[in-house]
């Protein structure tokens, strides 16, 4: 799987990062002069303009073998959407997309804390850890950030799992945001994410989120995810210009078309 690389301090950009998507509806009008609209989601486009400034000699190089790679516009690459939450349908939890142990039950429609009912309960009936999480096609080498909102009425823990790694985390009465940094396994072509809790708890939670980055940003809710798989270079060309000692810059434009 050949991927985006990630920058040396975890992040997959800098600094303004400029994402367009374009939507396409297809108009049918019939002989009366009647029309129908339907949206044609096989012709969604989405771009990111990408600007970088004080690349190590060790983060230019990189840029340059995956350009090498990837032979300008031709082959196709996994993006991981830097302004973009990873996880899919993080605020539906009984989509089909989520993996669920078969004791923990669901329940929507919880209050969360912007004051709205996107949150969801998570109910363990059984006599061991229960979880539920997503298994995403992203690399194993990569740096991710796993965060989200939990509360419970009575004093317990939760565990947040990337990967093969799982970190326990208090948690109280009070919405709280919690997170967890790790990578998956290296030269692994996905990873798993969960929320996973123990025998007999009943959890809320609320906005997770996973980032390729090392710390969380402000929660965006999301529909498919943020994993591109088949993104184009936007360009033959890669020009970095060298700025100073061990110091260069550049900009990426990079392309996801639904029907390529």
């Amino acid at each position: 799987m050949t991927v985006y690389p990630q920058l040396a301090s975890g992040a997959l950009s800098q600094f303004p990062v400029q994402k367009t998507r374009r939507a396409r509806t297809v108009v049918n009008r019939a002989a009366d002069g009647s029309t129908i609209k339907l949206a044609d989601p096989a012709g969604e486009v989405t771009e990111w303009v990408l600007t970088y400034t004080d690349l190590s000699d060790d983060e230019a190089a990189g840029l340059r073998a995956f350009f090498s790679a990837a032979e300008g516009t031709l082959n196709g690459f996994t993006f991981l959407d830097p302004a973009g939450n990873l996880l899919a349908w993080s605020e539906q939890l009984d989509h089909a997309v989520w993996q669920k142990d078969p004791l923990l039950s669901l329940t929507g429609n919880i209050a969360d804390p912007h004051g709205t009912t996107r949150a969801w309960r998570l109910n363990n009936g059984g006599q061991a850890e229960q979880a539920a999480g997503q298994t995403l096609a992203a690399p194993g080498e990569y740096q991710y950030c796993f965060s989200v909102y939990v509360r419970s009425t009575t004093a317990t823990s939760v565990g947040l799992t990337v990967g093969s790694q799982t970190a326990r985390r208090t948690v109280s009465r009070d919405w709280t945001r919690i997170a967890c940094m790790a990578s998956g396994a290296p030269g692994a072509t996905s990873v798993h994410f969960a929320v996973a809790i123990g025998a007999g708890d009943v959890l809320d939670v609320y906005g997770l989120q996973v980032e390729a980055q090392t710390s969380a940003s402000g929660y965006k809710a999301s529909g498919p995810g943020g994993v591109y798989e088949d993104a184009h270079l936007g360009d033959d060309d890669l020009t970095i210009t060298t700025t100073d000692v061990n110091r260069h810059s550049c900009t990426v434009k990079i392309i996801h078309a639904n029907h390529l």
